[in-house]
């Protein structure tokens, strides 16, 4: 510690956390001509942002005349009220869509990071008022990742699933068109493989591909904006507390304590602080204490990084925290080796499978939006179904013809290549639906009736039970060559196969109450002077929905530039005071 001055390091903003919205934080603070560095606890930059799917949800962006839609700040408002309810205040939710828009804008004028809006991506509730088919979802423009030269090492890497074989980068245009087998599937296919192995030089240094799409592309061009505006970055600097300073409003944050190469160091913060640093899906005690049970870290998709540490810092200084008990839900299965479990986002969508429980039957619209069918998950198990896990349920075509989270289609990695210590432990098959339900522990004549009906469902081409395919969402990844309905297929040809699922997530949702400036707010809602949050660290703008692709780092990156221009407004303010004085 500087024994003179007390303090190790001196910035005008300090940001923790390394994903999206801690360096948009960054970037915009730069750019209201403050000093900003971002403290990073990991050995790797990027946090869940790096592996997640890179997209923002901004309703009335600029790309939507651009690709033929239609949108107005009304309807975003209408549809959020809507899905959200009374959860949220609606000054914040109105504080989002007004600066969202403008924050991509901010990023693409002054830091050349581009996003462009993905067209056919539905909302997750488009029959919603206000809901859209399309439009509203963004995805980062392609990077190449040869520019970050040797900080392309340290950011954190994408997760094997969502690459094709496990190796190429792919959009998520580029995997809707793959994975729903969509005009043109199999010679963007051979694109994608062909300019991946081409690339010599590049395949001689690693395995991972230059071209840096979904939240690679988006960590990657933020922070190649970083080191091309002396944005600095300290890795394996972990948040151990803040430091509050007595103020006027009762306490004011004036820095952090941090842990770095195992020595406990003191940063001044002399305009404010922002907590960027994820949620607290890796800590089992916060687990226990806040979300529904049973609960296990053993069940996130996240990768193993987040703790708490930012909403612990805050809850110290009496911050209030809202949403706690909720999660960004998704349905998980595990895969042996892998660090962490693997999200179904496209299989379940997919026709010729079924979601039962342990009763054998349908609980749920197996394509619904991922939270939902979480959700759903812990309301059947509360009834005594026996629904965690529950049970995908599909057959030999299905096998065949599309990925499964542990394993890819069987025209590409059949059973014979996965490994023999898998069957009936990772995945169970059998001749007979009757052989796979005493297989899994399903009730035999339960799982019989459930799959006669889905057979006359595929016929129909109507779910009366769960209006499978009734949606844009619903068909968004599905198989369009499957008529009538391309998300109802018939469970026909043995052998039949059952995956477990499990009630994961891809983040938590509970955090500190911040306001419409990102200001995080004690227990009788009073700002903490100094003190920012956003991401997953604070209380989810979304409350208890999920309103699209997006809605995690769309309010993340937009209430990081939110809070780093009010802390520039704030500083400005103080010095004109100051002056008059």
């Amino acid at each position: 510690m500087n024994e003179a001055g007390g303090w190790d390091q001196e910035y005008d903003v300090i940001v923790v956390g390394s994903g999206g919205g801690g360096m948009t934080a960054a970037l915009c603070a730069k750019a209201q001509g403050l000093s900003s560095v971002v403290i990073e606890k990991s050995d790797k930059y990027g946090g869940t942002s790096a592996v997640s799917g890179g997209g923002i949800w901004i309703p009335c962006n600029d790309d939507i005349a651009r690709t033929g839609g239609s949108d107005s700040y009304e309807e975003a408002l209408t549809y959020l009220k809507t899905v959200i309810g009374d959860s949220v205040p609606q000054e914040r939710i109105e504080a989002y869509l007004k600066n969202g828009p403008e924050m991509v804008r901010f990023l693409a004028q002054k830091f050349d990071v581009h996003y462009h809006n993905v067209p056919k991506y539905p909302d997750y509730y488009p029959n919603q008022p206000g809901g859209k088919e399309g439009w509203r979802s963004m995805q980062p423009d392609a990077f190449d990742g040869a520019l970050l030269g040797k900080e392309f090492d340290k950011q954190r890497e994408s997760f094997k699933g969502t690459l094709l074989m496990g190796r190429i980068a792919m959009d998520q245009i580029e995997a809707h068109t793959l994975f729903s087998r969509s005009p043109g599937w199999i010679a963007l296919t051979l694109k994608l493989v062909f300019k991946y192995w081409l690339d010599f030089r590049w395949r001689l240094k690693t395995h991972r591909d230059r071209r840096q799409v979904l939240g690679q592309g988006m960590v990657a061009a933020l922070r190649y904006a970083m080191l091309r505006n002396d944005v600095p970055l300290q890795l394996e600097t972990g948040l151990e507390s803040l430091i509050e300073e007595p103020s006027s409003g009762g306490g004011r944050v004036t820095g952090v304590v941090v842990r770095q190469n195992g020595r406990t160091l003191r940063y001044r913060a002399r305009r404010g602080v922002i907590l960027a640093c994820g949620g607290f899906e890796s800590n089992q005690a916060m687990r226990e204490q806040y979300l529904a049970k049973p609960t296990t870290t053993d069940w996130t998709a996240a990768p193993p990084i987040n703790h708490g540490d930012g909403i612990q810092a805050g809850r110290k200084l009496g911050a209030a925290l809202a949403h706690m008990d909720k999660v960004w839900g998704s349905p998980t299965v595990s895969k042996p080796g892998a660090a962490q479990q693997i999200t179904l986002f496209i299989e379940r969508g997919m026709p010729g499978c079924v979601a039962v429980n342990a009763k054998g039957k349908r609980f749920v619209n197996e394509a619904a939006a991922y939270p939902d069918f979480r959700d759903a998950m812990y309301a059947d198990h509360a009834k005594g179904n026996g629904c965690v896990p529950c049970w995908l349920v599909f057959d030999a075509t299905f096998r065949y013809k599309y990925p499964m989270g542990i394993f890819l289609p069987g025209q590409i990695e059949p059973d014979s290549k996965l490994p023999k210590d898998w069957l009936d432990k990772v995945y169970y098959k059998a001749e007979t639906i009757e052989a796979l339900a005493r297989k899994i522990g399903v009730d035999v004549g339960g799982l019989q009736t459930t799959v006669a009906k889905m057979n006359e469902y595929a016929r129909s081409g109507v779910d009366p039970e769960f209006h499978k395919g009734e949606t844009a969402i619903d068909r968004y990844y599905s198989d369009p060559g499957v008529k009538p309905n391309p998300c109802l297929g018939p469970i026909l040809k043995p052998p039949f196969y059952a995956v477990p699922l499990w009630p994961g997530e891809i983040g938590t949702k509970g955090g500190l109450v911040v306001d419409a400036r990102a200001r995080v707010l004690r227990e009788d809602g009073s700002a903490i002077e100094g003190l920012y949050a956003t991401g997953n660290t604070s209380a989810a703008v979304m409350g208890p929905t999920y309103a699209g692709a997006g809605s995690t780092l769309g309010p993340a990156m937009t209430f990081g530039y939110i809070a780093a221009r009010d802390i520039a407004q704030t500083a400005s303010s103080s010095a004109r005071v100051q002056a008059a004085a």
